[in-house]
């Protein structure tokens, strides 16, 4: 079982998580929580640049963060999503729906 490093910072307008490793269904509760619990304060940055893989249950952490997102009018950002992370986004065929950045001065 990989393990699943989370980082959080805060900016003006957002906040940021830094993700590095595997997201599974063995570690993901966390990030979950925390993704949760900033997108109804504020925008959501999710940099993804040093994510090995993703499975389900992390696509559907961001897929729920985003609907809560657009409850709450905030923004979720997808920064530097790794290969890994990137063909995980790309299975669910929605990820023209997402704002991926590359930076977070690209954030609102």
């Amino acid at each position: 079982m990989e393990q699943l490093k989370i980082q959080e910072k805060r900016g003006a307008n957002y906040a940021l998580l830094e993700l590095a490793g595997v997201i599974d269904s063995y570690n993901f509760t966390e990030f979950q929580q925390k993704a949760y619990a900033l997108i109804k304060e504020t925008n959501l940055v999710i940099d993804l640049a040093e994510v090995i893989t993703m499975d389900s249950s992390g696509i559907s952490v961001i897929f729920g963060v985003f609907n809560d997102g657009e409850e709450y009018g905030h923004k979720l950002y997808i920064m530097r999503p790794s290969n890994g992370a990137q063909k995980a986004l790309d299975a669910t065929g929605f990820t023209d729906s997402f704002h991926i950045i590359h930076s977070v001065t690209e954030a609102l």
